[in-house]
């Protein structure tokens, strides 16, 4: 059986099902506020979590892209990748330099070649080369060539 990856936040659970606006009235927003806060838990699933979350709502504030930026900066290379993606889908160029050091790494993950499909420029072309080689992970290797394909031809692409 495999376990299922949650938030310890009751708070953060609760959006997940749906429960929690995030915007339309001004308990909403007071959620988007307490969510934006949780960026900065001390428990990594929390922390995870909330940057995913924030990343995925369809919302551009300047809060919501100074949590996301502060977040690339989190010592999980998860948390990273999340807010690395969610600037890409808001500001292709604000994302081009964090893209660009994620793929510097030595490993990557799934929101980082999102995020390069999203942000589309040539100069990742290069970056994204070092990890095309093909593995035992055909979605992996699959999503790499879709981004690979974005970058070449400059068309922002959602994988």
């Amino acid at each position: 059986m495999t376990e299922i990856y949650e938030p310890s936040s009751e708070f953060l659970r609760a959006i997940t099902s749906g429960d929690v606006p995030l915007s339309g009235s001004s308990w909403a927003e007071s959620n988007l506020c307490r969510l934006v806060a949780m960026t900065h838990d001390a428990d990594r699933s929390n922390r995870d979590w909330a940057t995913f979350l924030l990343s995925q709502a369809d919302l551009d504030t300047s809060d919501v892209r100074e949590a996301l930026l502060q977040a690339t900066e989190d010592d999980d290379e998860n948390v990273r990748a999340e807010a690395i993606w969610g600037l890409a889908k808001r500001d292709r160029e604000l994302a081009l330099p964090l893209v660009h050091r994620a793929l510097s790494a030595g490993s990557v993950t799934v929101p980082i070649i999102e995020a390069a499909a999203l942000v589309a420029h040539s100069s990742l072309v290069a970056d994204l080369l070092r990890f095309s080689a093909p593995s035992d992970r055909a979605y992996l290797d699959e999503l790499i060539q879709a981004a690979l394909t974005a970058c070449q031809t400059g068309q922002s692409t959602a994988l």
